[in-house]
């Protein structure tokens, strides 16, 4: 039945590794036709050492492995999700609105997988499901990414521009009456990298690469990728990183402050090149803390930067995930053809009961 108050569970694992991201969320369709949200409790449940490294290696694993993974990882899930709805007391739900995590992502050869998107959730939660957005959009000839500028159009069109800095960095914004959105560079999923290898989990505040020596020549060659060179709709995951992206960086013999200074510098330049001068841009996602990186991209590009309280710095995409759950609950459209260059605008994901 189409109503127009939603409560339901959005749930986001992105590729940094961080954790599950859960939070508890009311959508409310005003008589205008514009969408507010309301939101209650938020978590994050950090991966126990076991799961990340498999999370990992999986773009490696045979097909054999991967619905292993998959049906371990469903499990997984389910226990996370079903401790946070009990611990919190949550009746009346909708939906649990899940992403799943991506492991692997190629959307030229039509290929994209997110894990935790099994039937077995629903019976696991006793809940309505939705689930698995990306798979149809890639069916549809899209990139099956972003996916979030649907919500940063019917939540935060106040913005300029929505960044999200996490694993990589995306972009979206109004351009000619059209949503577009895309993926710039990689993040947290290559800073959190050498960060380990400084023996801190991630670069806190940035001060890590702050004390590094900038690279030059290693900026040129980071710079000079094919990708940066290619028009929107594109997207990127693990597989690009691991082909274009640590090569070159292991190649270079520099030290990880090194790396981690210069690959900064990288990403500042990147982002800067996306916006025009003076524009509002509501920056998301855990790279919004890091100090550093916000510095060097104001140094590239004079920009108004919002920074939000830190519940929506850190749960934007699981919200949104919620939203696109409820959007694809009302058969209308969560996933837009001028976004992923899919070949029409349709309503996304897997409702599992």
């Amino acid at each position: 039945m189409i109503k127009e108050q939603y409560h339901v569970v959005g749930v986001m694992s992105g590729t940094s590794l961080d954790g599950i991201d859960l939070v508890d969320v009311s959508f409310i369709l005003n008589k205008g036709g514009s969408w507010q949200y309301a939101l209650g409790l938020a978590e994050t449940i950090p991966y126990p050492e076991i799961w990340k490294q498999p999370l990992q290696e999986a773009v490696g694993y045979t097909e054999a492995q991967l619905l292993q993974l998959n049906e371990d990882y469903t499990r997984h899930l389910s226990e996370v999700i079903n401790h946070f709805i009990k611990k919190h007391d949550l009746t009346g739900l909708d939906a649990v609105c899940s992403h799943g995590h991506t492991v692997l992502h190629q959307p030229e050869q039509g290929l994209t997988l997110q894990i935790g998107n099994l039937p077995v959730l629903a019976r696991n939660l006793q809940q309505t499901v939705v689930c698995d957005f990306r798979v149809q959009d890639v069916a549809l000839g899209g990139q099956g990414a972003p996916l979030v500028p649907v919500g940063d159009r019917l939540l935060f069109s106040h913005y300029d521009y929505c960044l999200n800095l996490g694993g990589f960095a995306n972009v979206s914004c109004e351009r000619e009456a059209e949503r577009t959105a895309y993926d710039i560079c990689p993040v947290n999923i290559v800073l959190n990298r050498y960060a380990e290898r400084e023996g801190q989990a991630y670069d806190a505040g940035g001060q890590l690469a702050a004390s590094g020596t900038l690279d030059l020549e290693l900026l040129k060659k980071l710079n000079a990728l094919e990708f940066y060179k290619r028009s929107a709709p594109k997207s990127l995951g693990l597989e690009w990183v691991k082909q274009h992206i640590f090569p070159v960086l292991e190649a270079s013999g520099a030290t990880s402050r090194t790396i981690l200074r210069t690959m900064t510098e990288h990403i500042a330049m990147q982002l800067a090149a996306q916006f025009s001068e003076k524009s509002t841009v509501l920056v998301t996602g855990g790279g919004a803390y890091n100090q550093f990186l916000i510095e060097r991209l104001m140094a590239h590009v004079t920009l108004n930067v919002k920074i939000p309280e830190n519940t929506l710095v850190e749960f934007k995409e699981a919200i949104i995930f919620g939203l696109l759950g409820v959007l694809r609950l009302r058969n209308e459209a969560n996933c837009l053809a001028s976004v992923t260059g899919a070949a029409k605008d349709h309503s996304s994901g897997s409702i599992f009961k």
